[in-house]
């Protein structure tokens, strides 16, 4: 089952087509009986309306945080950018670490949609998008679902110092979710694949693909640390990092397409302004 967030109220696609639900988008994220819910809900009303209406990013009141250096993928690309700084073991040391790496991405108005085009600093010279599994997650820290996230980086900044973190990863139109909320009894399997293409004046300029069976932590662990002193009151959505890193020759131009492929959630396309 999906669920979608829309101008209108959010919907569900299941087996029989698309149902219009009468709770907000908060609402649902609340509920850590979700799939039961949403199982009522189409086994009791008649389905088969059409999405009409735009999609929008799959978040409400809901804060976006994200996990650091969870693939060995990354983990080697921190070291590599940030070596001249004096900053590379700080990367090897937080991949081994129980601690995970974790900072906060976007505020819900920031963040961009299906469709909708991302950016990159104007200061920045090195600047690419980051593949990843979203996890919706209620606020008692149930993770009730599943979306796929872009987090937009400056690497030259995030390189240069360590402490420069934030001004690399949270700006304007850094950070893009979408299309939809994959709500599953179970959770996603190790071989689940996340594919990244980056489309360039009609060519692809760089194309690459993961497993989650590649991701040291669990979504679980990831989860309880966020939570551990934090409180969420309408929910999270955590970003669980990335295992597909273009090469160091590589930066975002403007006019690129990005499209993020996770397995059983869909693809979600955006454009560099």
């Amino acid at each position: 089952m999906r669920l979608y967030r829309t101008a209108g109220s959010p919907v569900l696609q299941a087996e029989r087509g698309f149902y219009p639900l009468p709770e907000s988008w908060d609402a649902l994220i609340a509920r850590d009986d979700l799939v039961a819910y949403l199982r009522e809900v189409a086994s009791r009303t008649r389905g088969g309306v059409r999405l009409d209406e735009d999609v929008l990013a799959p978040v409400g009141s809901q804060e976006i945080w994200a996990a650091g250096v969870t693939y060995w993928r990354s983990r080697t690309a921190r070291i590599e950018e940030s070596k001249d700084a004096g900053g590379g073991t700080f990367y090897d040391r937080v991949y081994e670490a129980e601690r995970p790496e974790l900072f906060f991405k976007a505020a819900p108005w920031r963040v961009r949609g299906p469709g909708q085009s991302i950016r990159v600093r104007r200061d920045a010279r090195w600047s690419v998008p980051e593949p990843e599994l979203a996890l919706v997650v209620s606020p008692r820290g149930t993770i009730v679902g599943y979306t796929i996230g872009n987090d937009v980086s400056s690497r030259d900044i995030e390189g240069e110092n360590p402490l420069y973190l934030p001004q690399a990863k949270v700006y304007d139109g850094s950070c893009a979710l979408g299309p939809a909320v994959l709500v599953a009894e179970e959770p996603l399997g190790a071989s689940t694949t996340i594919g990244l293409r980056i489309t360039r004046e009609g060519g692809t300029a760089f194309e690459g693909t993961t497993t989650l069976e590649q991701m040291r932590r669990r979504p679980e662990e990831l989860v309880e640390w966020l939570y551990r002193e934090t409180s969420f009151p309408h929910g999270a959505i955590l970003l669980t990092g990335t295992g597909v890193v273009p090469p160091d020759d590589f930066t975002l131009q403007s006019g690129d397409e990005v499209r993020i492929e996770i397995q059983g959630i869909g693809v979600l396309v955006n454009r560099v302004e």
